[in-house]
């Protein structure tokens, strides 16, 4: 048991180092890094809990989390998700693992971000013409978080290129 756990285990790299692009790969790291440990810091304060408020309450995925929570419980919650994400990145530049690991950590909640695009009222524009017109809030703020989405799964895809080799 131990050896084919090790053997798995063995099959992920750190990003940098399987690409053969190392600064871009770093940047990418660092960069989603810096955006985890401010956002993160940030869901512990009333402000920042308020100003997330509206895309928890009207998303289908995460509104749960008002009720069990409250609004600065569900910021609180987020928040040290956020910071969980920032420290697998980090330490996943020297542990493979934790390298793909904070990577999809990272996609996923980019992936949930951008649900918000199609669950929060006011994303389309309706003095524009509506979608595909998208206001600057919420809309433009969301819509960053595709780039964000594709660093993350780019640090995710060469974290992995051992098992995606063998299964080729």
């Amino acid at each position: 048991m131990a050896t084919t756990n090790q053997s798995t285990l063995s099959e992920f790299a750190v990003a940098e180092r399987a690409s053969g692009a190392y600064v871009s790969q770093a940047v990418l790291r660092w960069s989603l890094v810096i955006v985890f440990l401010w956002f993160g810091g940030m869901k512990f304060t009333s402000y920042e809990a308020h100003g997330i408020a509206p895309f928890i309450a009207n998303s289908p995925i995460m509104s749960w989390l008002h009720v069990a929570f409250g609004i600065q419980g569900a910021s609180y919650v987020i928040g040290t998700l956020e910071l969980s994400t920032a420290v697998a990145l980090a330490v996943g530049a020297f542990v493979p693992v934790l390298s793909a690991l904070g990577a999809a950590m990272s996609a996923m909640t980019y992936l949930i971000t951008l649900t918000f695009f199609v669950t929060t009222p006011g994303v389309a524009e309706a003095t524009a013409g509506g979608f595909p017109a998208i206001s600057a809030l919420p809309g433009q703020f969301l819509l960053k978080d595709l780039v964000l989405l594709a660093a993350s799964l780019n640090l995710l895809v060469t974290s992995l290129p051992r098992l995606f080799a063998k299964t080729r």
